[in-house]
């Protein structure tokens, strides 16, 4: 049996494919700060066989909590003499240009704490400078002195000849053995020091965090008698063991999100939609990421805090490419100083969480809209709902303020939280310069299918897919993921003057260090795949694009036709291309797949009508129309082909699927719901 969970801000989910091929789907609330309890608890609300699980996959959002809550440990920096502000000084672009009171972000290491020792290399990775090893001994000793729990070394150059940094990391050990120690080389060989000791820094100041929680976690599930193999969700869309996750927990930055946007890409490959919109709206944050002809973007360019007034701190590690927003079903609705109608990015979280929890929450959130709206069954709660208690939130923070009355209050959080989501599914498509008329909206999370059919028709989306296990699609993406490990080496070289010999021992070694790592993580050397990307730019360009590159030897033949696809890209990401102007690589990326064996998707054994999943008729207020009576359908009753126009709400036990008129639904032979969202394709009237 296979099973994967993923953490989020308010629920912990869980999917299981056992020997049969059968999906089975939990939910229990997650447990902040120990998350592994609600692991442990969503496996016993799912009454699978503990014993029996073979392969467990877990998605969890310790890292980024403990980044932006600040709950990381005391760390120290070891970087080369002169270079001990690198993290203060950081980049000068900032994002508000007009802000005369802007500040950069202030460093998670302080100053006192970023200590300097003698060493030098130039650019090409040849010693100048031995390291001074006195030095390090000392500043071991101040460190140990300061009660620091970590340590991050960064040298200059050292993503080209690591051999200081491997020297100071074995001294540091020897001196120091509990310590945790993270060196630049060890989670990226790129160059640009700023962004490699950001990602260094933050790397050894989770370490700790990541080590016992992973090591709780898999006591756990030894205690319940789970001797099964373990992974975890990666941000670049992979999965890697427990013990590697514990080395660079920083890769697990967008542990969970990544998955749900990687089972998108998957289940479009099955049902033959490779232009895919992938959005997720949770309990706390909305999420989408754009599939371009079944690719998944990933990037080394990711930023936490980042928005149009901060300049947010760099990661630089393989992170799929994804736009997340402050906006899910546990969302406040508030009024800002000038009395405008705001939601989010506060939440309301697991607790106390909406008004409806009846938890003791007392802002409303869009779930309470929802519930109002008729969008949502108090049935499907798991506590009792007071829905005059809701009403009565409703009225007292937003209603009364604006003169409305209840219902309208609550559409108006709905249609805000709505232009929240659209702006950022324009993010990632319209400002990109895709066509969302060419793509199929993939909706899921616990809100993802509630929202997505008026967002779509915004958007100018044709097609919405909701997927089976749509509320837990994150867990099910972790079950069709494989084994996934990047290496990123910078290697600046004009393309027109490169080394053969050279440039193929380069990808030949990155090959091989893939090839060990999976070989110490016991998987054989026929299951591993390699994909191969070169990072391309015109000669003095700042930036790059990324290009897919052929495997094997690389002949005269090749640098031409990589030069012609980087050309392509260029034109289609910043509308012109330069012929005949030099290119240089700037970086290779080999990202190596570790093939695993996974489920296969079960088709609908059984047809049906639409009366057959009738479970009431209900009134619902919609945008326009006002009260509608609208027909609620069980999920698991609709079988194949089965019809539904709108007015309608497919329910299932923790999501549901609102049609609105005009709009209509059908299931496909997996049980994906298909949704005509009745936007014309083209418009004709021109």
């Amino acid at each position: 049996m296979r099973v994967a969970t993923d953490i989020g801000g308010t629920f912990t989910d869980l999917v299981y494919v056992n020997e049969n091929g059968e999906i089975g789907v939990a939910k229990s609330h997650t447990t902040p700060p120990n998350f592994e309890k609600g692991v442990i608890d969503v496996i016993e609300k799912s009454g699978i066989d503990q014993t029996a699980i073979q392969t467990f996959i877990h998605g969890t959002t310790v890292i980024i909590n403990a980044l932006t809550e600040r709950k990381g440990v005391k760390t120290g920096l070891i970087t080369t003499k002169g270079f001990r502000d690198v993290l203060e000084i950081a980049r000068g672009n900032r994002p508000d240009l007009f802000n005369v009171r802007y500040q950069k972000p202030v460093p998670f290491v302080e100053r006192y704490l970023r200590q300097e020792v003698e060493e030098r290399l130039n650019y090409k990775g040849e010693v100048l400078a031995p390291l001074n090893k006195e030095q390090v001994k000392e500043i071991v000793a101040y460190f140990q002195k300061e009660e620091v729990k970590a340590i991050a070394i960064s040298y200059l150059h050292s993503y080209v000849n690591p051999e200081h940094e491997i020297e100071t990391k074995e001294l540091i050990q020897k001196l120091w053995p509990e310590v945790a120690v993270t060196a630049s080389h060890e989670v990226t060989k790129e160059w640009r020091e700023y962004e490699r000791t950001s990602t260094t820094v933050f790397n050894s100041y989770v370490k700790p965090i990541a080590a016992s929680y992973v090591d709780r976690l898999h006591a756990k599930l030894l205690e319940n008698e789970t001797d099964s193999q373990n992974y975890i969700m990666q941000s670049n869309g992979g999965t890697t063991t427990f013990n590697s996750a514990k080395q660079t927990p920083i890769n697990m930055v967008e542990s969970g999100p990544v998955a749900g946007i990687y089972g998108a890409a998957v289940l479009g490959e099955i049902i033959g939609e490779e232009n895919i919109i992938a959005f997720d709206i949770g309990g706390t944050t909305a999420k989408c990421s754009l599939i371009n002809k079944g690719e998944v973007k990933v990037s080394t360019d990711y930023f936490i805090e980042r928005n149009e007034r901060n300049a947010g701190y760099p990661i630089k590690v393989p992170v799929v490419d994804i736009v997340e927003i402050g906006n899910g079903g546990g969302s406040i609705a508030w009024i800002d100083g000038a009395g405008s109608l705001k939601v989010g990015p506060q939440s309301a979280g697991a607790l106390p969480g909406p008004v409806a929890y009846g938890q003791g929450g007392t802002e409303p959130t869009t779930t309470d809209a929802n519930l109002i709206t008729g969008r949502l069954s108090p049935e499907n709660f798991d506590y009792k709902v007071d829905l005059e208690k809701v009403k009565a939130a409703v009225k007292e923070k937003v209603a009364e303020h604006f003169n409305l009355s209840v219902e309208d209050a609550a559409l108006g959080i709905i249609r805000i939280a709505n232009s929240n989501m659209l702006n950022a599914l324009k993010l990632i498509s319209i400002r990109k310069g895709h066509n969302p008329r060419e793509f199929s909206l993939v909706a899921f999370g616990g809100g993802g299918s509630m929202h997505a059919t008026a967002l779509a028709k915004e958007l100018g989306v044709k097609k919405v897919i909701v997927p089976v296990a749509s509320s837990v699609f994150s867990a099910w993406g972790m079950l069709m993921t494989d084994l996934r490990h990047d290496y990123i080496q910078t290697y600046i070289r004009r393309l027109n003057q490169v080394d053969l010999s050279e440039l193929n021992h380069e990808w030949t070694s990155l090959e091989q260090q893939a090839l060990n790592q999976f070989k110490e993580e016991g998987l054989d050397e026929s299951k591993v795949l390699f994909t191969r990307f070169a990072d391309v730019r015109y000669l003095g360009q700042e930036h790059t694009v990324k290009v897919p590159v052929p495997n094997g030897e690389w002949t005269t033949e090749t640098i031409a036709e990589v030069v012609e696809r980087f050309g392509d890209l260029h034109e289609q990401n910043f509308t012109f291309k330069l012929e005949g102007t030099p290119t240089e690589i700037v970086s290779l990326h080999l990202t190596a797949f570790g093939k695993v064996v996974k489920p296969t998707l079960k088709k609908l054994e059984f047809s049906g009508n639409a009366a057959d999943a009738l479970k009431e008729t209900r009134p619902v207020y919609f945008e326009g129309d006002g009260w509608m009576d609208t027909k609620v359908y069980h999920r698991q009753l609709l079988g194949k082909e089965v019809q539904v126009s709108g007015p309608a709400i497919v329910e299932e036990a923790s999501a549901s699927t609102v049609l609105y008129p005009g709009q209509s639904l059908s299931v496909d032979e997996y049980g994906n719901l298909i949704i005509d969202t009745g936007v014309e394709l083209y418009d004709t009237s021109c």
